[in-house]
């Protein structure tokens, strides 16, 4: 809920929105209410072409809203309302079948802040074999770490930005300083070969196992930083599935992140010829 309106989004819907349009499949798993924002956004999905049929719908439990402020053309503050529909997703039958036949599966934190959502997800992870990618995303109050571990331990892929990196070290007591050593500090606790940390507008930084790459953005005229870090997230994710080399993966993921941070929301509507034409070459 933006001052001027409502815009679809969360994270993992404009991933999935972003993957979309990068070419790969994709369907969302999540909970709506049976009132008219939900169905809303349900028609949405089924525009975008973006898989609908793994999309709950709960009779008790509102669409999620998230209040918006801008504070300025580099931060959005958020308020997000809690209990929602998706606090409370169901564990069965399609979902598992839908995770057990992915490549990728990607969540987020935040998804586990209900006890309801958080057995459903940590089932999923199990189901599957995919490759799990865990998009961290500390929103105070819902910020836990005995929540938050299981879904370290079972991800491959972790990506946080700088301010999440040095929280993470205060959750699990690691290291105070030092980005190399306490992303080190992440890979050897939880086992994970591949950490990617996003620097705004100062680049980002991709780790895989003991070799680190470096990117470094471009300058844009921002309209709002809505969605930029999952439009990242996109893009890095089709370079991932593509085997693209590390760098290049890098560079489309920052490309498409800037790309999106000169658009309003975090699914606005643009042609790919447009992202392509605005890519580095």
């Amino acid at each position: 809920m933006l001052p001027d309106g409502p815009q679809p989004g969360g994270a993992p819907l404009n991933v999935a929105y972003q993957l979309n349009k990068l070419g790969l499949k994709t369907q969302m798993i999540s909970r709506i209410g049976a009132d008219e924002k939900g169905m809303a956004l349900k028609s949405l999905l089924e525009k975008w072409a973006i898989g609908s049929q793994l999309l709950q719908t709960d009779p008790q439990h509102a669409t999620s809203e998230v209040i918006a402020s801008l504070t300025d053309a580099s931060e959005v503050k958020y308020e997000i309302l809690f209990p929602v529909a998706w606090d409370f997703i169901q564990y069965g039958t399609e979902p598992r079948s839908a995770v057990a036949a992915a490549k990728y599966f990607i969540y987020g934190s935040l998804a586990s802040r209900h006890q309801d959502s958080r057995d459903t997800l940590l089932d999923l992870l199990d189901d599957t074999n995919a490759i799990k990618v865990l998009d961290v995303n500390f929103r105070p109050p819902f910020v836990n770490a005995e929540a938050l571990e299981p879904l370290l331990l079972k991800a491959d892929i972790v990506k946080l930005n700088e301010a999440e990196l040095a929280h993470m070290q205060v959750l699990f007591q690691g290291v105070s300083t030092g980005e190399e050593a306490q992303v080190q500090f992440i890979q050897n606790r939880f086992q994970i070969a591949e950490v990617i940390i996003t620097k705004g507008a100062s680049g980002a930084s991709y780790y895989n196992n003991s070799q680190v790459f470096q990117g470094y953005g471009q300058e844009v005229k921002v309209e709002d930083t809505i969605g930029s870090g999952d439009a990242f997230l996109a893009a890095f994710v089709a370079g991932h599935h593509l085997g693209l080399p590390p760098e290049e993966m890098l560079s489309n993921a920052m490309d498409l992140g800037a790309f999106i941070a000169t658009k309003k929301g975090g699914c606005p509507d643009y042609e790919i010829a447009e992202y392509d034409q605005f890519k580095r070459k």
